[in-house]
């Protein structure tokens, strides 16, 4: 069976990195959960099945932890000892906030312009190009771990994280717009 005090990484084969493979990912997700499926335990006993549930749980949070790159930011801070919180956390980048706010104000305003659909397109993209670079800044702070590049990636993770709360935004406006259609 699994052995339960391993990290992600660990249980994965992979080494503790923010770059990871994703198709390799996957491929070890399918692997792992072939050896512990329940259904291979239906006839086991109760202690087995129940080793083969947690165990199969643990394996889903792992790799959809592993498999987001904002999470996986965040379990390689906690790793190494930089707690986020409760993901409430506000970054200190004021020039970043100020960006936030014309976002939101632009996402307010979409409902009313002529094709509130380019709009929220737009806004989208750049929610999406702006998360890449993050992501790219968090490849490089993750590479050595220094205390001063950890500081930076969990201010990174705090942007990342006001960003897909846009991001989450912008959809369901798009879907609201949609559903009024």
């Amino acid at each position: 069976m699994l052995d339960f005090s391993k990290n992600y990484f660990e249980l994965f084969g992979m080494p503790v990195a923010y770059v990871i493979d994703a198709a390799d990912l996957a491929e070890r997700y399918r692997d792992l959960q072939r050896v512990v499926h329940p259904d291979r335990f239906a006839s086991a006993s109760e202690q087995e099945r129940r080793l083969s549930m947690q165990g199969s749980i643990l394996i889903n949070e792992a790799f959809q932890t592993l498999k987001d790159p904002m999470l996986r930011a965040r379990y390689l801070l906690s790793l190494h000892g930089v707690e986020m919180g409760d993901g409430k956390g506000a970054t200190q980048d004021m020039g970043f906030l100020m960006e936030q706010m014309e976002l939101r104000e632009a996402l307010a305003e979409a409902k009313d312009q002529a094709d509130p659909f380019a709009v929220l397109s737009t806004i989208l993209s750049g929610i999406d190009q702006r998360t890449k670079g993050l992501v790219a800044q968090l490849t490089e702070q993750f590479e050595s771990a220094t205390p001063e590049q950890l500081a930076a990636a969990r201010e990174i993770v705090l942007k990342m994280q006001f960003l897909q709360k846009i991001h989450q935004d912008a959809e369901a406006l798009e879907a609201e717009l949609e559903d009024a259609l």
